[in-house]
């Protein structure tokens, strides 16, 4: 019996991206996936009417545009969509983001082997041997690194990448809800790197592209090394830190609904 699969597509602000990723969506990819979820995190731009659009023009695409009730940031996004794959009974989700950074062929060698079959997560790396950077500056990639280093001293394990836009989780992995006081911020994934390691959590890297052109960022890189820095070593000396409150403002619950017209 074949893995049942869910992808999950982050959008805030990337109307001028969305269809790029969206056109990643060839047939070889969507014989992967039985649904394709954009969330819509409260864009402020025309991001959703660029989606309805697309959905409208191709309707053999198993394509659903959902919008959060609330702005929950990247890693509220990513907790909602963890709750949807679990109560509608998938194996797997993945996540790809909105921007255009990343490639879903990337996972498709990994897939037709397997890979994810034999680990809890597949995590996208940008800064292992056979993945490809473009217009990534030469310092973003240095810092990136020295993290990952720091990250690996300790947690005791190989990391190659603390956040990439492009990774696969087992729902069985998910379904107790160990994220929920996590972050709702950029820094969710970090803390999950931190979470594999005290629940024990198999991961794997595995290499992606990755490219920056027209996209916009939304980290604030200073205050946030010494945020991560820091979230680190409180977890070396103290690894009961990860059951702390990390969310600035915590959220009962993380919803959307589906949006089929403006």
């Amino acid at each position: 019996m074949s893995s049942k699969m869910m992808l999950f597509i982050p959008a805030y602000n990337c109307e001028k991206q969305i269809i790029r990723v969206l056109n990643q969506l060839d047939d070889e990819v969507l014989s992967y996936f039985e649904e394709v979820l954009v969330v819509n995190n409260r864009s402020t731009d025309d991001t959703e009417k660029v989606v309805l659009s697309y959905i409208k023009e191709n309707p053999k695409k198993p394509i659903k545009l959902m919008r959060n009730t609330e702005n929950y940031g990247l890693g509220g996004s990513q907790k909602m969509s963890f709750h949807y794959a679990v109560d509608h009974g998938y194996d797997y989700v993945c996540m790809l983001h909105g921007d255009d950074q990343g490639d879903i062929h990337d996972f498709i060698p990994m897939l037709k082997k397997g890979i994810h079959e034999k680990h809890d997560c597949v995590l996208g790396a940008r800064f292992m041997r056979g993945s490809r950077l473009e217009g990534y500056s030469k310092f973003r990639t240095f810092g990136n690194i020295v993290y990952d280093f720091i990250f690996a001293f300790v947690t005791r394990q190989r990391i190659f990448d603390l956040g990439s836009g492009l990774n696969l989780y087992k729902t069985s992995m998910l379904s107790d809800a160990f994220f929920e006081k996590f972050p709702d911020n950029l820094m969710f994934n970090y803390v999950m790197i931190l979470a594999s390691h005290y629940y024990k959590q198999d991961i794997r890297f595995y290499p992606v592209s990755w490219r920056e052109d027209d996209q916009v960022s939304n980290v604030k890189m200073m205050n946030q090394a010494f945020t991560v820095l820091k979230m680190a070593f409180t977890y070396f000396f103290n690894n009961e830190y990860i059951h702390n409150e990390f969310r600035e403002n915590p959220h009962d619950s993380y919803t959307c609904e589906e949006i089929k017209d403006i």
